[in-house]
């Protein structure tokens, strides 16, 4: 049977039989993957604390016939113990975590710039650069645009008009112009149209120094922006604590 060696990061872990567990990986070269680790609920296993969600390892893997198998896995960095001892980076990770999956829908489909992006934003917010909240956005509006979804925060998203401009329609892929203007478009302040872009090209300066309002606003919008190309919103995001400013305790 093939037999080949990746980076991942783990996404989910379910539970399989009475000692097994079905992984998501999210890999370097092969992209999503579900693989069956044998044994790990058994005290015994020696693997089975190196595939928690969060954990970032080197892998084994061997193509079975409707799952892979994990022979072998070498921890890089076991990130969710440096973050499950704060509320509001546990939860923003667990959004990304969510969200990688959720953009990579094809399983065994190369997702290098994906994989990439998220071991960026986790190695951030383990090492408490900046708050959370903000490296989840930051995160989530990157990760839309390898999708192929960036949005427009200064120009118009439809006719290409200079901006700025004022009405965000999601439909149409961002900021718009009066005249492509569609009935029912928000009309976010400029503080966090601001924000969005800073967020979007990683002004971390400029980020930190917004205030909550803008923060909640920018927010709700990516949220917004996320759910209609997901077609749903994700089930972590409303988990995350957005009623104060600041970083990690």
């Amino acid at each position: 049977m093939p037999v080949y060696r990746d980076e991942a990061v783990v996404l989910r872990a379910q539970k399989l039989g009475e000692s097994d567990r079905i992984v998501t990986l999210l890999t370097r070269s092969h992209g999503r993957v579900r693989a069956v680790a044998r044994g790990v609920r058994k005290t015994s296993s020696r693997i089975g604390g190196r595939l928690e969600p969060f954990a970032h390892v080197d892998i084994q893997l061997y193509t079975g016939k409707s799952l892979e198998n994990i022979t072998q896995v070498e921890s890089i960095s076991a990130m969710g113990g440096q973050l499950s001892s704060d509320y509001v980076a546990w939860t923003s990770g667990t959004a990304m975590l969510e969200t990688a999956e959720r953009l990579t829908p094809h399983e065994g489909e190369p997702a290098v710039p994906q994989f990439a992006l998220l071991v960026s934003g986790l190695r951030s917010m383990t090492a408490r650069e900046h708050d959370p909240r903000l490296i989840l956005d930051s995160y989530l509006l990157r990760s839309l645009a390898v999708a192929g979804w960036s949005p427009s925060f200064h120009d118009c998203a439809q006719c290409d008009s200079p901006g700025p401009h004022r009405a965000f329609a999601i439909a149409a892929g961002g900021i718009v112009c009066d005249g492509c203007r569609p009935p029912g478009a928000a009309a976010p302040t400029p503080e966090a149209i601001a924000l969005l872009g800073a967020l979007l090209s990683g002004e971390w300066d400029r980020a930190e120094s917004s205030e909550l309002r803008a923060r909640s606003e920018a927010s709700g919008l990516i949220a917004a922006f996320l759910q209609w190309h997901l077609d749903r919103g994700l089930k972590s995001l409303p988990l995350v604590d957005r009623k104060t400013v600041g970083g990690v305790a």
